[in-house]
C-alpha cells in the first residue's frame, strides 16, 4: 500500500505533465450534449428582436428563409446553439434548397459537439451546393472551408488539419476579403485547437481579424463579442469593457451578452454593476426557458451565470445569496463535463465558511459524476475537508482514489492540475514538509493566476484567500505574505485582500497599516451580510481598546 508521501509524489507527476497539455479546455462553453432530444432543435419559432443583427446575405428563394437564416448567424455568434438549430430549420422549412441553412445547421451542431448530426447537415450543404443554382461561388467557398473544420474537429489534437482548415480560410479570404463570417471564423481559428476556436481563448493574433471585421461593420454582435473575450484574455479590461457594453446594447434579449458585460464590470471593481447584468440575464434566461419550455439544464450559459453570480454576492460578503445561488447551480445536472468540473465551487465555498462536513457531502456527489475528472475534483475536495479535520490519513486515502481517477483520465489530467497542486502543498505543510510546500503552492498560485476566464479568475481569488489563510493558521507567515501579495495583485477591489492585509501588518508589528487596510475592508464589506464573521472581524479589531478606568 503506497504512503501518504509517495501518493503525493505521483500527484506531482501528473501536475508537472498535465500543464503541458490543454487545460484552458475545461473552462470553455463547449462539449458533447447528447442528451438534448432531437425535436428540440427543429421546434418552429419566430423571429425575434433584440438578439443582435446578421446580415448574410446567401442563395434563397425566399425573403423570410433570409431572415432566420440571418437569426440562426446572430444566435451562432452567441453560442445559443439550440435556438440557432432552430432558425436553420425554420428557414429550411420555407425553402428545402438553402445550401447554406444547412451550413448554418452544422455550425450548430458542431457547437455543442454533436458531430454526427453535424456531418449529416454539412453532406447536405454540400449536395445542394454541388448544383450552381442552390450555392454561389461564395458560398460554395464557405462549405468547403466547413468541410475542413470539420476534418479539424474530428482528430483536434491533429496539427495538420488545424493548418489545412487555416489554410481553407486564408485561401477563402483571398477570393472574397470582406466576408465578415470568414474573417471571424479566421479569427476564431487563431485559438489553435478547432474544438476550441469559438471566439472565446483569443489571443493577440485574433484581434487583427476581429478589428477587421468590425471596420466591414462596425455593429457586428459576432465581432464585438470576441473581441470581448480577446481583450479579457490579454488582460485589456477597458478595451473588454467598451465591447462587453456594446454586446448588452446590441443585444439585450440575450442573456449571454448581458452577462459578458458583466465579466469586465467585476474585473474593473465595479461589482454592484456586474451583479446588476448576471441578475438581469438571470432573468432573460429564466423567462426563455418558461415561454420555450425548455429546462435549465439544457442551456449551458445559465449554470455559467449562476456560478458568476453567486461567487460575485460572496465577494460581496453577501453569503446568504451567495449560498442560494450556488446551491442551486450546484444541483442542476451537468451535461457537460466543463459545467460538472465547475460544480466544485460549491465545496470550494463551504470550506471557505468551515462547513468541512457538509463540504464532504458536496464532494461525495461529485465523486459520484460520469466523468474521472469530476470525480477526482470530489476526493480533491474531500482531502481538502479531512485535512482541516486533521484526519491526514483519510486525506492521503482521498488523494490516492484522485490520482486513480486521473490516470484513468489520460490527458484531460490536465483540468484539475492547479488543483492537484494546492492539494500537493497543504499536504507538505501540514506533515512538516514546509519548504516543499511553500515552493508548491508558490507555483500554483502563479498558474492560477496565469489562466484565463472569469471563471479561472474567480476561482483563483477564492483560492489566494484560501491558501493565506491555511498559512496563517499554519503559522508560516513566509507563505501568507507570499499567498497575500498575490491576494493583493490579482484584485484589490476585493475587501477579503485588505483583510488578509491587514493581518499580515499586524504580525509584522506595523499597527498603522493594519488600522488603515481594516478601515478599507470594513468600507468594502458596507454591504455585506450584517452576521458575516470577517465583517466581525474587522470591526472588532477596529474597535477602541476598553478604558482601564
Amino acid at each position: 500500500m503506497k504512503t501518504a508521501g509517495s501518493i503525493l509524489a505521483l500527484l506531482s507527476v501528473v501536475v508537472i505533465s498535465a500543464t503541458l497539455v490543454f487545460a484552458q479546455e475545461a473552462h470553455d462553453h463547449q462539449g458533447a450534449v447528447d442528451s438534448i432530444p432531437a425535436e428540440l432543435f427543429s421546434r418552429p419559432l419566430p423571429l425575434r428582436q433584440g438578439i443582435g443583427k446578421v446580415e448574410d446575405a446567401a442563395t434563397t428563394s425566399s425573403k423570410e428563409a433570409q431572415a432566420f437564416y440571418n437569426q440562426g448567424v446572430a444566435y451562432l455568434h452567441s453560442y445559443v446553439w439550440i435556438e440557432a438549430a432552430r432558425s436553420f430549420h425554420q428557414a429550411l422549412r420555407l425553402d428545402g434548397k438553402f445550401s447554406m441553412a444547412y451550413a448554418g445547421l452544422y455550425r450548430a451542431y458542431a457547437g455543442l459537439n454533436l458531430l454526427t448530426p453535424a456531418r449529416e447537415a454539412l453532406a447536405k450543404a454540400q449536395a445542394l451546393a454541388s448544383n450552381s443554382t442552390n450555392a454561389s461561388p461564395r458560398e460554395r467557398r464557405r462549405i468547403a472551408v466547413h468541410v475542413k473544420q470539420l476534418e479539424a474537429l474530428m482528430e483536434v489534437f491533429n496539427a495538420d488539419k488545424q493548418h489545412a482548415y487555416q489554410k481553407a480560410l486564408d485561401d477563402a479570404l483571398l477570393a472574397d476579403p470582406n466576408d465578415v463570417e470568414l474573417i471571424l471564423l479566421r479569427g476564431n481559428a487563431e485559438e489553435g485547437n478547432p474544438a476550441a476556436g469559438r471566439g472565446q481563448r483569443g489571443m493577440e493574433s485574433a484581434l487583427v481579424f476581429y478589428l477587421r471585421a468590425l471596420q466591414i461593420a462596425p455593429n457586428h454582435l459576432g465581432a464585438h463579442h470576441y473581441l470581448t473575450h480577446t481583450y479579457e484574455n490579454l488582460g485589456r479590461i477597458a478595451e473588454a469593457l467598451h465591447h462587453g457594453e456594446r454586446c448588452a446594447q446590441l443585444a439585450p434579449a440575450v442573456p449571454h451578452e448581458l452577462h459578458m458585460y458583466g465579466h469586465n464590470l467585476r474585473r474593473a471593481g465595479r461589482i454592484k454593476e456586474a451583479i446588476a447584468q448576471f441578475e438581469n440575464a438571470d432573468a432573460v434566461q429564466r423567462a426563455y426557458f418558461k415561454s420555450e419550455n425548455i429546462p435549465a439544464e439544457y442551456d449551458w450559459h445559465h449554470q455559467h451565470n449562476l456560478d458568476l453570480l453567486s461567487t460575485s454576492y460572496q465577494y460581496q460578503g453577501q453569503m446568504k445569496k451567495a449560498e442560494a445561488i450556488m446551491r442551486e447551480a450546484f444541483n442542476l445536472p451537468s451535461l457537460l463535463e466543463a459545467e460538472a468540473y465547475n460544480r466544485k465551487e460549491w465545496p470550494l465555498f463551504l470550506l471557505s465558511r468551515k462547513r468541512t462536513d457538509e463540504a464532504l457531502e458536496a464532494a461525495a456527489i461529485l465523486k459520484k459524476s460520469k466523468w474521472e475528472i469530476v470525480r477526482a475534483i470530489g476526493s480533491i475536495m474531500a482531502s481538502h475537508a479531512l485535512m482541516s479535520q486533521n484526519k491526514l490519513p483519510e486525506a492521503s486515502a482521498e488523494a490516492k482514489a484522485a490520482l486513480n481517477e486521473l490516470q484513468l483520465a489520460g490527458k484531460k489530467a490536465a483540468f484539475v492540475s492547479t488543483d492537484l497542486s494546492v492539494l500537493q502543498g497543504e499536504f507538505f505543510l501540514r506533515t512538516g514538509q514546509v519548504e516543499k510546500g511553500r515552493l508548491i503552492l508558490k507555483q500554483a498560485m502563479t498558474r492560477m493566476r496565469a489562466e484565463r476566464g472569469p471563471d479561472n479568475w474567480t476561482q483563483a481569488l477564492f483560492q489566494l484567500e484560501a491558501i493565506a489563510q491555511t498559512a496563517r493558521e499554519l503559522n508560516d507567515w513566509e507563505l501568507a505574505q507570499a499567498a497575500t501579495l498575490q491576494l493583493k495583485e490579482h484584485d484589490v477591489n476585493y475587501a477579503g485582500t485588505h483583510l488578509a492585509l491587514a493581518l499580515l501588518a499586524e504580525h509584522q508589528g506595523d499597527n498603522a497599516t493594519m488600522l488603515a487596510e481594516l478601515k478599507v475592508a470594513e468600507t468594502l464589506w458596507r454591504d455585506a451580510d450584517q452576521d458575516l464573521p470577517e465583517l466581525a472581524e474587522v470591526k472588532a479589531r477596529l474597535a477602541p481598546a476598553p478604558s482601564k478606568e
